[in-house]
């Protein structure tokens, strides 16, 4: 027996996955042209599919500069929710075949995306081998944009910083150390505050979740923080500390091995611990996929397993 409020439901509806994926693409990529591209259809398809989106929901979604569709209040209202029903349409293509949907897009600063995630993903991969990570890594600024731009699934900051339109769930702690080079004449005994306010130091660049919380440490105990390289790397950090006489000041994750190693080594200081917490950031409005919920599951477990 056929329900026929349900059929007229079915009826009123006239918007499409097709119309909601041009839109997707095209926010993405600020022009039907490169839009048409991503998906693999015609600009005229693209186009047109656009156009009956707008049509059917009475509204333009983007602002036309020139040449560019830049989206507007109600293409940005729009966003978040069309992403959701495309993910969900696709998770639901996906059922009943031995593929996973869309790989798990993530992104994370640099400590993060280079000392704590890779083992992560390996393990993850190991347990499903057919569920995809796309890793992007940058500083927190560029993490916290992605995610709220809907760019990514999941972020994974250092710094303090926040979106409106984001959700902070903490995750793992972390204290910052002062490295050296193995002969720098500060090691092997505990420098004063004067000895470190008179070095040069090799810092990240502004921006980063490290520098900000190296700046809000340092200056507030030193008084003056002598910067001779801003560089965005951690790695080129670490290297130039120990080939000169400079200082660094970077994440216990990030040097435990080079101090092991022998290549740098931690200073003693009379300073007070610099901790931090290591966040997840997830967009407000997103719904997180499975693929995602599992994920986040397995990194709460790294999580436990570091604090034990």
């Amino acid at each position: 027996m056929i329900d026929k409020s349900n059929q007229h439901s079915f009826q009123r509806l006239r918007l499409n996955l097709r119309q909601l994926e041009v839109f997707l693409a095209t926010a993405r990529s600020g022009s039907t042209r490169a839009a048409a591209d991503r998906i693999a259809r015609s600009q005229s398809a693209a186009s047109t599919s656009l156009a009956e989106l707008e049509a059917v929901l009475g509204e333009e979604l983007f602002d036309r500069i020139g040449r560019r569709l830049l989206l507007n209040e109600n293409g940005r209202a729009l966003l978040p929710k069309a992403q959701a029903l495309v993910e969900q349409a696709a998770e639901v293509q996906a059922l009943f075949t031995d593929e996973h949907a869309a790989p798990l897009r993530v992104a994370a600063s640099f400590t993060i995306g280079e000392y704590l995630l890779p083992g992560l993903v390996t393990q993850w991969t190991q347990r499903h081998p057919k569920s995809q990570i796309h890793l992007r890594i940058g500083n927190t600024s560029e993490v916290i944009a992605a995610v709220a731009a809907l760019d990514v699934d999941v972020g994974f900051v250092e710094g303090s910083q926040t979106h409106s339109d984001l959700v902070v769930r903490p995750w793992l702690d972390d204290e910052m150390v002062i490295v050296a080079a193995p002969g720098h004449s500060l090691a092997n005994r505990c420098a004063t505050p004067l000895q470190l306010a008179d070095a040069t130091w090799v810092l990240r660049e502004h921006g980063s979740g490290t520098r900000q919380i190296t700046d809000e440490w340092l200056l507030t105990n030193l008084g003056q923080v002598r910067v001779g390289f801003e560089l965005g790397s951690t790695e080129a950090i670490k290297r130039v500390v120990a080939t000169s006489d400079g200082l660094g000041c970077l994440s216990r994750y990030a040097v435990e091995q080079s101090v092991a190693d022998g290549h740098l080594v931690e200073l003693q200081t009379r300073l007070p611990r610099a901790s931090r917490k290591l966040a997840i950031v997830l967009h407000r409005e997103k719904r997180l996929g499975r693929a995602t919920t599992d994920f986040l599951a397995h990194c709460s477990a790294a999580k436990q397993h570091n604090a034990s």
